[in-house]
């Protein structure tokens, strides 16, 4: 396999001979990481089945071009969170919150749909953010962390589908999170300055987590930023904008530049981590470049419909909020599907007004797995050196 910069290692030792003594340099290859389990911290991006544990399953089409069924995940197939267990030659990440047919001997994850940050004072009735914010995710592991190893001692089964005690520090830690407390201002009629005011503080919460973690022997962390919001059509639909607020290629840039900012500052506290934190070994993932290339080029790859939605039901992006995808209404006494899929999903960047399609995600995957847009350069499978 080829290594990057970050792969690699060079030490100089002496060559003797009879005649001189000579520096001679070589370049030794590093082991890629070996990771017994992924512990996933996050929303809908990577939600494999919490949030439809705990408040119903997300209905069909979900999950139909690849798992053919609803599969917990608010997409067609596969999220980014799959492409990277099936990289790391791990199984797909049980949720948390599922107690029907789960495995946890190689992870867990506790995303749910939904979840911020910071957490929210309303019910997901009434803003559709999840109460199971990160610092709760977090409250979840703990005990998680705490309690597998009690049962594990019963042995059996109990034994097979609970993690051993030494893959919570040699684990990889994701998160992917941060999104919904954007548009969670925006949706409470904030101002872009206001949403921005509160960003310090979202960004220091999400700091405090990953000390926590870090506390209780976490050590590898790959973290992504958040994605362009104003390229999706469950914002732009909600939050008008002027005419003059609408980039080359259709989104709304007073959006994207609210997640570039905050991603500038979660930048700069992954880099404070590195300090604090002296045997941590932190990537920092830059998904919102990818996600922004699929809108703006994402032609020149096959995708033919950068914002339009693949399953929804009318309007400029065939996406309407109170008949999303998968809804029926009653004609005649019958119910009748208006939310249906479209017939060519690895056609389109988004799936629901809100998510992205598999192909999407395998696509974004295939360029963050090299290591080539994160910081350090690192591939996924060599996220566990500190560089």
């Amino acid at each position: 396999m080829a290594f990057g910069l970050s792969s690699i290692f060079v030490i100089t030792i002496f060559a003797i001979s009879l005649t001189n003594l000579a520096p001679v340099s070589l370049v030794l290859a590093r082991k890629p990481c070996r990771f017994h389990a992924i512990f996933n911290f996050g929303d809908s991006n990577s939600d494999t089945g919490g949030l439809s544990a705990a408040f119903g399953q997300a209905p069909p089409p979900n999950g139909f071009s690849y798992f053919g069924a609803p599969a917990g995940r608010y997409t067609d197939g596969r999220l980014l969170i799959d492409f990277i267990a099936e990289s790391l030659g791990l199984p797909y990440l049980s949720a948390f919150l599922d107690s029907v047919g789960t495995n946890f001997s190689h992870g867990a994850n506790f995303a749910t749909a939904g979840s911020t940050i910071r957490p929210q004072n309303t019910t997901l009735q009434q803003s559709g953010f999840s109460p199971i914010s990160l610092n709760v995710q977090f409250y979840e592991f703990n005990d998680f962390h705490a309690r597998t190893q009690v049962v594990r001692k019963r042995g059996g089964v109990f034994e097979i589908l609970m993690p051993k005690k030494e893959h919570f520090s040699n684990a990889l830690y994701t998160f992917d999170i941060g999104q919904n407390d954007l548009t969670a201002g925006y949706f409470s009629n904030m101002s872009t300055d206001e949403v921005k005011a509160y960003v310090p503080d979202v960004l220091n919460q999400f700091q405090t987590i990953i000390q926590y973690i870090y506390n209780q022997g976490g050590r590898y962390f790959w973290i992504h930023n958040t994605g362009p919001v104003g390229c999706l059509p469950y914002v732009m639909e909600r939050i008008p904008v002027l005419a003059g607020q609408i980039d080359d290629y259709g989104c709304a840039s007073p959006f994207n530049e609210v997640a570039q900012f905050f991603n500038r500052g979660l930048k700069k506290i992954v880099e404070q981590l590195r300090k604090n934190l002296p045997h941590a070994a932190i990537t920092y993932v830059d998904v919102y470049s990818v996600k922004y290339s699929l809108i703006s080029q994402g032609s020149k790859q096959g995708f033919k419909h950068p914002l339009r939605t693949c399953c929804g039901h009318g309007g400029k992006y065939n996406y309407n909020k109170n008949l999303g995808c998968g809804a029926k209404v009653n004609k005649h006494g019958k119910e009748v599907l208006v939310g249906a899929p479209c017939k060519d999903p690895w056609t389109y960047v988004n799936w629901d007004g809100v998510h992205f399609t598999e192909a999407a995600n395998k696509y974004i995957f295939e360029r963050i797995v090299n290591g080539s847009l994160s910081d350090p350069p690192t591939p996924l499978n060599m996220a566990c050196y500190r560089n």
